[in-house]
C-alpha cells in the first residue's frame, strides 16, 4: 500500500479531544499501550504513566528539534457507527509534559500513514469537532 505523506503544517490543525487506546511501537519493536488525549490530522497527544513515558523517552527529557524519537502509532477510528478501521501511522515524539505525579503527555507528530489512514483520521476529527460545536 502506498503511504500518504503529511505536509509539515503543525499549528493550523484543530485538535479534537478524544480518549481511545493507542499502541506506540518503538524502533526496537517494543509496543506500549497508552490513551489519546486529543487527535488532529497532523498528530496526537498521548497520556501515559511515568514508567511508559521513560520507556519511550530516555531520561524523560523532551526531544530537541531535529532529534525526535521515531515511533509507529496504531489506533482505531470509526468509519461508520458499527465499524472501525485500524490506522497505522509513522511519526516522531516531539513533545513531553508532566501533568501529574505519575502522568505524562507525549506529543506525536505524524509523518505518514499507511493506506487511507490520513483520510480516515481527517474525517473522524472533522466529525468530532462538528459534534462538539453544535448548539444545545
Amino acid at each position: 500500500m502506498k503511504a500518504a505523506t503529511m505536509k509539515p503544517n503543525l499549528r493550523n490543525q484543530q485538535r479534537a479531544d478524544v480518549v481511545i487506546d493507542i499502541v506506540i511501537e518503538k524502533p526496537d519493536g517494543c509496543q506500549l499501550t497508552c490513551k489519546t488525549s486529543n487527535l488532529s490530522r497532523t498528530g496526537v497527544m498521548v497520556s501515559c504513566n511515568q514508567e511508559t513515558a521513560s520507556q519511550l523517552i530516555p531520561n524523560l527529557k523532551t526531544p530537541a528539534p531535529g532529534d525526535w524519537i521515531s515511533v509507529k502509532a496504531r489506533f482505531s477510528v470509526p468509519v461508520v457507527t458499527t465499524q472501525s478501521v485500524s490506522i497505522l501511522a509513522t511519526g516522531n515524539i516531539v513533545h513531553l509534559r508532566r501533568t501529574a505525579k505519575d502522568e505524562f503527555q507525549l506529543g506525536i507528530h505524524f509523518a505518514d500513514f499507511e493506506g487511507n489512514g490520513l483520510d480516515y483520521v481527517d474525517r473522524y476529527v472533522r466529525e468530532l469537532l462538528a459534534n462538539t460545536c453544535k448548539p444545545a
